[in-house]
C-alpha cells in the first residue's frame, strides 16, 4: 500500500502533542497518537463503496477457498484491510461488435466473420452481441474468466456459433427466406452456451452480409435477367391485352354490321311489301276504273287542263272532260264500299 495522506497529518499531530514546553518530546502521547492514527487508517482502508451497476468479488486470505462465496452488493461495504481485496465487475449491458469496417468493432481493422454456406459460397458476416454478467454468477465468472470473458468467451463463441449456423443454409436462404430463422438459431445457441458460463445474452444483431465479388456479380446478372424476363412478360401481356381489345372491337364492328344489314334487309322487305300492296291496290283500282290511268297521265302533263282533245281513227276527234273523269275516279262504282 502507498502512503495515506491522513496518516501523514496524524503523525504531525501526534508529534505536536508529544512536544513539551521545553521543546522535548514525550513518548507516551506519541505512541498513543500513532496507535489511534493506525486504527483510523486501517478502518478507512477497509471501507468499499459498490456502485449500482457493478458487483464486487472479495479475494480473501482469511477464507479457505481464497474468496468470499457471495459478491458485494451496491452500497458501502467493509472488508478486512491487508487480508482482503475487491475486484469489481460491471453488470450493465455490454456490446461486442465484429465488423468489416475499421473502427466499428472492438478489434481494429476487419473483424467480420468469414463463413461458408452449405453450397460452398463464402460470405462475410457483421454482427453484434449484447450481453450482461449475471449478478448472481459474478463470482463464477471471476473464477473461470476473470476479466478475460469478452475476448476469451464472447468473441470466439459468437464467431463459432455464427459459422455453424451459416453452414446449414444455401447462400440464397442466408440473405432471404431463412435469414430470420438463422438469426433465431444463433440467438438461442448463444443464450444457452453463454448462460452456462455466467453471462446473459440480451440480443444478437446480424448487421450485414457481404458476398464474394464473383457471387455478387452473378447475383447482379441474375437480377438483370429477371428484370428483363419481367419486362418481356409485361410486353407479352400488353400485346395480349391489345389483341383482346382488337378482337372485342372487331366483334363489335361485326355485330354492328350484321345488325345494320339485318335492319336494311327488314326495311327492304317492308318496303317491298308496301310497294306490292300498293301495286295490288293500283291494279284493283285500274280494273274498276280503266280511265284512271289516262287521267293520271293527263294530270301529270297539265294539272290545270280541264278538257283534252285526243286523236281518233274516226273523222271526229275525241274530247275528254277531265272534271268528269276525276269525279268518276273519286266516285266508287256500284258494289264497292265507300
Amino acid at each position: 500500500m502507498g502512503s495515506h495522506p491522513g496518516g501523514h497529518r496524524l503523525c504531525l499531530f501526534a508529534l505536536a502533542l508529544a512536544r513539551t514546553r521545553g521543546g522535548k518530546f514525550r513518548v507516551a502521547p506519541l505512541i498513543g497518537a500513532l496507535l489511534i492514527g493506525l486504527v483510523l487508517i486501517t478502518v478507512g482502508d477497509g471501507l468499499v463503496f459498490i456502485n449500482p451497476e457493478e458487483r464486487g468479488v472479495v479475494l480473501s486470505a482469511l477464507s479457505p477457498t481464497g474468496y468470499r462465496s457471495a459478491a458485494l452488493q451496491p452500497g458501502l461495504r467493509w472488508v478486512v484491510p491487508y487480508f482482503e481485496s475487491v475486484r469489481r465487475y460491471p453488470i450493465s449491458r455490454q456490446t461486442y461488435t465484429m465488423s468489416v469496417i475499421a473502427g466499428e468493432g472492438q478489434v481494429r481493422g476487419d473483424d467480420s466473420i468469414l463463413a461458408r454456406t452449405v453450397d460452398g459460397q463464402e460470405v462475410s458476416i457483421d454482427a453484434s452481441v449484447i450481453y450482461t454478467i449475471d449478478p448472481n454468477k459474478v463470482v463464477d465468472v471471476h473464477i473461470r474468466w476473470q476479466d478475460r470473458y469478452t475476448d476469451g468467451l464472447v468473441r470466439p463463441l459468437a464467431r463459432g456459433v455464427i459459422r455453424d449456423a451459416v453452414a446449414k443454409y444455401k447462400v440464397e436462404e442466408v440473405v432471404s427466406s431463412q435469414r430470420a430463422t438463422m438469426v433465431q438459431t444463433i440467438s438461442e445457441e448463444l443464450t444457452a452456451r453463454m448462460g452456462r458460463e455466467g453471462l446473459t445474452m440480451v440480443d444478437f444483431i446480424l448487421r450485414n452480409i457481404t458476398f464474394s465479388k464473383e457471387y455478387a456479380a452473378s447475383v447482379e446478372q441474375k437480377q438483370v435477367a429477371q428484370q428483363q424476363a419481367e419486362q418481356a412478360k409485361y410486353l407479352v401481356q400488353k400485346q395480349q391485352q391489345e389483341a383482346e381489345r382488337m378482337r372485342v372491337e372487331a366483334e363489335g364492328i361485326r355485330d354492328a354490321t350484321i345488325t345494320r344489314a339485318e335492319g336494311d334487309a327488314k326495311s327492304q322487305v317492308i318496303r317491298a311489301k308496301a310497294e306490292a300492296e300498293a301495286l295490288q291496290l293500283v291494279s284493283e283500282a285500274l280494273k274498276e276504273n280503266p280511265s284512271l290511268l289516262t287521267f293520271r297521265y293527263i294530270e301529270k302533263l297539265a294539272p290545270n287542263v280541264g278538257v283534252i282533245l285526243l286523236p281518233s281513227s274516226s273523222s271526229n276527234p275525241l274530247l275528254l272532260d277531265l272534271k268528269q273523269l276525276m269525279s268518276m275516279a273519286i266516285t266508287p262504282t256500284a258494289g264497292t264500299t265507300p
